[in-house]
């Protein structure tokens, strides 16, 4: 089942998505870097709070990192891990998609 389109998305954006995730449905931040995408639940391992700042708008430092809405924590978009904030150390959780005719699916 396609997430979005990966025509959709430009290129180093985010976009957020429902998708069920492990039997429960979930909100995930998707980012288009090039032809890849990375997902991760949109939970900030600091307060389980969602990370945009309105539903599917997420903030972006001038260093490129995604910022948690709520408490200001920085993510690096490789790996998802906390550079900044009160969270550091701490990682997104990761969800496995690919991207297949076009399509972002969730990785089998």
């Amino acid at each position: 089942m396609s997430l979005i389109t990966l025509d959709s998305m430009e290129d180093g954006s985010f976009a957020e998505v429902e998708a069920v995730v492990d039997g429960t449905a979930e909100s995930l931040i998707l980012h288009r870097s090039g032809s890849n995408v990375h997902a991760w639940l949109n939970v900030c391992p600091h307060a389980g709070r969602r990370l945009d700042w309105a539903p599917g708008k997420f903030l972006k430092s001038k260093e490129g990192h995604l910022v948690c809405a709520a408490h200001g924590a920085s993510f690096e978009l490789a790996g998802g891990t906390c550079i900044a904030g009160p969270c550091r150390g701490d990682s997104l959780r990761a969800i496995s998609v690919e991207v297949r005719e076009g399509e972002v699916v969730l990785s089998a």
